[in-house]
């Protein structure tokens, strides 16, 4: 099977056992970052490198927990 087919299985394996307000939140997620991944490549083929790293991690307080992150820019090469 394709990774990216199972990924997406996984996901919505996954998504059935979240309540209506966690499946909205995780679809935001999801188009927010297929966006910064649209803006990497673009960044990219504008002639710079990108690396996204864990700055910090959120924690909620009841044991969920995020990973926050920032964007290292080195300029291309001319």
């Amino acid at each position: 099977m394709p990774t990216l087919a199972r990924v997406k299985e996984r996901a919505e394996e996954q998504s059935t056992c979240m309540t209506t307000d966690q499946q909205t939140t995780i679809r935001t997620l999801a188009n927010d970052l297929h966006r910064l991944n649209q803006s990497v490549m673009k960044a990219v083929d504008a002639g710079v490198s990108v690396e996204i790293v864990r700055s910090a991690r959120h924690h909620g307080g009841d044991g969920n927990w995020g990973d926050l992150l920032i964007p290292i820019i080195v300029a291309g090469r001319n």
